[in-house]
Parts: structure tokens; C-alpha cells; sequence
């Protein structure tokens, strides 16, 4: 019995550090983050992004003058502010996505959800992205351009550079060696 408890606590931690080495942080926006201003298309900005459960959204801005609200989808289309199911106020706000579907977000300042300060975060589940075709004239979205630390000057931060250079076969090599571990303890 705890044999089989430990492999279960050993395969529970394999699988979080795997989501957290696939994990990136995009910072909404791009370089000109969270605003009103410099028409920036947000359904464009997420549209070339291919986002996975464990990334984390990173929405920074002038904390006076704009906030974050996630709301549901029929709230997002009419730019409703009257029940957020919550809202962040810090101007450096981050959000790990953890299910698999839409995330709507807005500024709930008046007047700015209507400018195009909204944004639709999909995380589709893996048949979704499976059903489209390899010959499909649906492009492939871009890798993000820079994976460098920096606020400033990167549009995602990959957490993909803490990963062994060994790659899947230092993580097996890994698991195998706890497993003996276990098996002769």
C-alpha cells in the first residue's frame, strides 16, 4: 500500500513540473500592454498566440486609469461590467489559465471594452486542435519572437529553458531511477 502511494505522489508531481515546463508567460499586448490607447487589436494579439493550460496572462497598465475584468462570453460580447466573476485592480496582474476553453477579459472603465480593450483567451481542448487539417489554409500561428526575460521587450517568457538539456530522455532516466529507489526501499 505504500508502494502504490508513493507512485501515485510521484506520478502527480511528474505530471505538474511537465505543466510547468511547458508553461509561458504572454503579456497581453504585447510591448504596449493593457490599454485604450494605440489601437492595439487584442482579438489580432491573441489570435497568433497558441495558449496551453499552466501559461500565465500578465496584463500590465496604468492601474489610474484602467483595470481587468473576467467575465463570461455573453458579458464580453455586450461589454457588461454589472457582475465581473472578478476583477484585478494591481496594473501588473497575473493569471495562470487552468482549464481548457475561452477566458473572456475586458477594462471595465467605461468606454474601453467598446475602444477594443478586450481580449478572448482560448485554450482549445486537444481534439479541437486535432480536427483541423495539415492541407486547412488556416495558418499557423507564430512562435512568439522573444523568449528573453524583460517586461519590456518580450512577448512571452518560455519557461521551456529550465527543462534538462536530456530532454523526455532525462526525464525518463529520472523516473526510472525512483522507481528502483522505491522498489528497493
Amino acid at each position: 500500500m505504500a508502494l502504490v502511494k508513493r507512485a501515485v505522489a510521484l506520478l502527480t508531481a511528474m505530471t505538474l513540473m511537465l505543466e510547468v515546463i511547458h508553461a509561458a508567460v504572454y503579456k497581453v499586448g504585447g510591448s504596449a500592454g493593457w490599454t485604450a490607447s494605440g489601437n492595439i487589436d487584442y482579438k489580432q494579439w491573441s489570435a497568433t498566440k497558441t495558449f496551453q493550460v499552466g501559461d500565465v496572462i500578465l496584463f500590465e497598465y496604468n492601474a489610474q486609469f484602467h483595470n481587468v475584468m473576467r467575465v463570461t462570453h455573453a458579458m464580453y460580447r455586450a461589454c457588461n461590467t454589472s457582475a465581473p466573476m472578478a476583477t484585478y485592480t494591481t496594473g501588473n496582474d497575473s493569471i495562470t489559465i487552468k482549464t481548457r476553453r475561452h477566458h473572456f477579459f475586458f477594462c471595465g472603465v467605461p468606454g474601453h471594452c467598446q475602444a477594443g480593450q478586450k481580449v478572448d483567451i482560448n485554450v482549445p481542448r486537444s481534439d479541437e486542435t486535432a480536427q483541423i487539417p495539415a492541407s486547412s489554409s488556416v495558418p499557423s500561428p507564430p512562435v512568439p519572437s522573444a523568449r528573453v526575460a524583460g517586461p519590456a521587450s518580450s512577448n512571452a517568457l518560455s519557461l521551456k529553458a529550465l527543462r534538462s538539456p536530456f530532454g523526455s530522455f532525462g526525464l525518463a532516466m529520472a523516473v526510472s531511477a525512483t522507481f528502483f529507489y522505491i522498489n528497493l526501499a
